[in-house]
Order: C-alpha cells, then sequence, then structure tokens
C-alpha cells in the first residue's frame, strides 16, 4: 500500500485524535535543576538552559512535518500524543507577545530532530523564538524526559516546562491538545508569577 502525504498540519480535528494519557514519566521534573548541555539552536546560537538568568518557557514536542510530506509511519496520527506539533508551535508563537508580559524572558521549543530540519519550519512558521536540537539525545538522558519510539526514531513526548533560573518549577505533561498549550502555560504564568530564586526548592538530577 502506498504511503500518502499528511493531512494540513495546522487543521486538527481532535476528537479524531487518541489523547496521550499519564504515564507518570514527567513526575520526577519539577524541582530538578537542569544540567550543563549546549544544544545548537536555529538561531545559530548554541543555549544551555541552566545558565539563562530568569524566567524561561520549554516545550518539547515530537517531530514537526513538512507540508506534503509522507508521514513517518503509516498510523503516526492514531500513535497518542504524535500528532499537533505544528499547532502547538503556532500556539506558542501566538502568545508570545502575552508570556513576555507574564514575566517570561525566553521561550524554546525542543525536539530530537536536526537543527536544519527545524530551521525550516521556525521561517516558515514565522516563530519568534529559536528551536533547540536535542538530535544527540544528551538533555533527554539527563534529565530522563519521556520519550517514544517509532520506526528508528527517538521522539521527545510532549510536555512544557517552567524553568527559573536553571531550575524546573512546573512541568505541564501530558499536552492535550496541543494547540492550547500555549493558553494553559499563560494561564499558569499569569496566577503564579515569578519568584525569587532563594525561594525555589533546588533538587540535583
Amino acid at each position: 500500500m502506498a504511503k500518502v502525504p499528511q493531512s494540513d498540519l495546522h487543521d486538527v480535528d481532535w476528537s479524531q485524535i487518541p489523547p496521550p494519557v499519564d504515564d507518570g514519566a514527567a513526575q520526577h521534573l519539577t524541582g530538578m535543576r537542569l544540567p550543563d548541555i549546549a544544544l545548537p539552536a536555529t538561531s545559530g546560537d548554541t543555549v544551555s538552559l541552566v545558565g539563562l538568568p530568569g524566567r524561561t518557557v520549554l516545550y518539547a514536542y515530537p517531530r514537526t512535518g513538512l507540508p506534503g510530506e509522507i508521514s513517518p509511519v503509516d498510523d503516526w496520527d492514531n500513535i497518542p500524543g504524535a500528532r499537533g506539533c505544528t499547532p502547538q508551535s503556532c500556539a506558542f508563537r501566538d502568545h508570545f507577545t502575552e508570556l513576555r508580559a507574564a514575566g517570561v524572558a525566553q521561550v524554546f521549543g525542543v525536539s530530537t530532530q536536526t537543527t536544519d530540519y527545524q530551521r525550516e519550519m521556525a521561517e516558515r512558521l514565522h516563530l519568534p523564538f529559536a528551536v533547540l536540537s536535542d538530535a544527540g539525545i544528551a538533555l533527554t538522558r539527563a534529565l530522563r524526559l519521556p520519550t517514544m519510539q517509532v520506526a528508528d526514531m527517538v521522539l521527545l513526548k510532549r510536555l512544557a516546562m517552567i524553568i527559573d533560573d536553571g531550575v524546573i518549577s512546573q512541568v505541564f505533561y501530558p499536552v492535550f491538545p496541543p494547540d492550547r498549550n500555549a493558553g494553559e502555560v499563560l494561564t499558569w504564568l499569569q496566577v503564579n508569577p515569578r519568584r525569587a530564586a532563594s525561594s525555589q526548592r533546588m533538587v540535583s538530577s
């Protein structure tokens, strides 16, 4: 049977997509200090999240597709949590100004795709923030981030984290539907203004 291109990357009927379940794979993250791992960014820089001052929003996604690209596997849309990376990224783009107004110093996306692949997506979607590549799985392994194996790819499960001065303060997991993730993060930020760094609980990873 011939493979067919993925359906529209933006227009998704979420009632037809199986939602992910909370498998407990992110419970350990809150309170962890990020490792000093530098990741390449679509901006051309390298970024070590632990060294960034202030409040950071980092959202993780499995993989974005290209318009008209063949799905990585025939049943991609039926894998819980797989579909929706483009709507998730677009939502963070659309809420970017509000996120900054809510006290966020920087926003990043992250996936295990290569920077070249991510750069095409970031430019096509006009993202006002950089996307980080963990193609070497270094950050994923250090933080024990939830992953899924699809074909021969190790992909991040969808989540979002609030990071204060290198320490994870809040985790959103599982995420569904993906296009509401940025709004949920924004609501949490507005209710939870940034605390002083000295009051945060710091746990070694």
